[in-house]
């Protein structure tokens, strides 16, 4: 065989095979959705969520609550659900994300108001770069990272500007059988301290003395589902624990490649006005800065987690 094919060969998704796909997909139908309505983006990962209005529904009427229960179902069996055309108050955006949990204040990022835990999101022609560029799981080098974000973005530009989610229970359940074996059992090094010194600057956001750092499972269970899920991202991750360090290079740059596969993935396109809920426990995501010189703004709510395991 020729060096070409050889490289476009090996260039092709480590999930390809001559056996069909080494994924496959399951998806169980649930219960009919009642109170609304769910567009799935993929049958992996995603869906979009019609026929509620956020505004109304952080008020404590019947409706409301059955709703809300919806939702969470949606989410569990979505990872990461969207909302369009939702004109919310920043208060309004506060109380949703409070009906999942306490919120979640970030470690470095500025803040819209003066509340700590309405984080601001912006980016424009003159900005040195963006939120959200590269493959992570939102502030995973925490003791506790949270469960959840919600992003809202009022403005956005013309054209780009996507978002990309992955599915982490996919990542983990399309390894070999060999592989999870070996990854069972260790933990791995999440820093947030090479990320987000300087990274707020061009915002007048002064370093604060330390940033956060924990030991986290490369594989962890979903504390709602009870499902494993490849828990290591290219912002945060470190090094895996009790491993040489030449070991650990190699096994987080295969991970890495893997759990990045677009057979994993969804890809949303912003509108004005629309909010992404994603759970931060069983995804990753990567904002695209496509968009320069346009616009992109709006605010995130963040919902608190617990320790992983």
């Amino acid at each position: 065989m020729s060096p070409i094919k050889m490289i476009g060969r090996h260039a092709m998704s480590s999930l390809a095979g001559k056996q069909g796909p080494r994924y496959r997909h399951m998806a169980e139908d649930g219960a009919p959705y009642e109170t609304i309505a769910v567009e799935k983006l993929t049958p992996i990962i995603g869906a979009e969520i019609s026929g509620v209005d956020i505004g109304r529904l952080v008020s404590d009427d019947v409706r409301s609550n059955q709703q809300m229960d919806e939702i969470h179902r949606a989410l569990a069996e979505n990872l990461v659900i969207f909302f369009r055309d939702q004109h919310i108050s920043p208060q309004q955006h506060l109380a949703f994300g409070r009906k999942f949990g306490e919120l979640h204040f970030h470690p470095a990022a500025p803040h819209e108001d003066e509340d700590p835990a309405l984080m601001k999101i912006y980016a424009d022609k003159n900005s040195p770069r963006a939120n959200g560029e590269g493959w992570h799981s939102d502030v995973s080098c925490d003791l506790e990272p949270p469960m959840g974000s919600i992003l809202y973005i009022k403005q956005c530009p013309p054209r780009g500007g996507d978002t990309l989610f992955a599915n982490m229970y996919a990542a983990y359940e399309a390894l070999s059988d060999r592989m999870k074996a070996y990854l069972d059992g260790l933990t791995a090094l999440h820093d947030g301290e090479p990320i987000y010194r300087g990274l707020y600057a061009n915002y007048g956001v002064a370093d604060r003395p330390s940033y956060p750092n924990a030991e986290h499972p490369v594989l962890r269970t979903h504390p709602v589902t009870g499902r494993k899920a490849l828990y290591v991202n290219r912002g945060f991750t470190r090094h895996i624990n009790g491993i040489p360090r030449d070991e650990s290079d190699a096994m987080l740059a295969y991970l890495y490649q893997h759990a990045e596969n677009p057979l994993f993935q969804c890809r949303f396109r912003w509108t004005e006005n629309a909010i992404a809920f994603w759970d931060n426990r069983c995804t990753q995501h990567r904002a695209m800065w496509d968009y320069w010189p346009h616009t992109r703004s709006g605010t995130r709510v963040t919902v608190k987690g617990e320790r992983p395991v």
